[in-house]
């Protein structure tokens, strides 16, 4: 087995059809690019301009991702890329082009509000217990009055 990694960004056109899967454009890609690795250690991923990236399922149609995102590649390009990269939610996306003490301002301030919720928690949890130990006591001496 050939191991070959073009270089990152790498742009290549493939003439596909709207019924190629997903599976079928990578070993299309690899047979360009003249590599031989299995088809199924890949994967096509949709990489929008926030750092937002999407693998696409094996039963995807790439054209049909490619159409509904429009020509443009400023707003979303397509990469094949290891089956292992790990997806980016657009949640994590629009934090990735901030300086690192902006990122670690926002941490400080989600930390707190997380502490926050985990006291009011707390504090409800409290609450309720002593309410529930108020009425099993009550209880109790209503059962202990009437054995009398």
């Amino acid at each position: 087995t050939s191991i070959f990694t073009p270089i990152k960004g790498s742009v290549t056109n493939v003439r596909i059809n709207s019924t190629l899967t997903t599976q079928e454009v990578i070993a299309l890609l690899l047979q360009k690019f003249k590599i031989e690795n299995d088809p199924n250690d890949f994967a096509l991923y949709v990489v929008h301009a926030s750092e937002e990236k999407i693998k696409l399922q094996n039963t995807a149609f790439p054209l049909w991702e490619r159409f509904l995102h429009g020509p443009s590649r400023n707003i979303v390009k397509i990469f094949l890329m290891d089956k292992g990269a790990e997806e980016i939610s657009i949640d994590v996306a629009q934090y990735i082009k901030f300086e690192l003490t902006v990122l670690k301002a926002i941490l400080q301030k989600l930390t707190e509000e997380e502490q926050k919720h985990i006291g009011n928690a707390q504090l409800r949890y409290k609450v309720e217990k002593r309410s529930l130990i108020r009425q099993l006591q009550r209880r109790m001496m209503v059962r202990a009055e009437t054995s009398v």
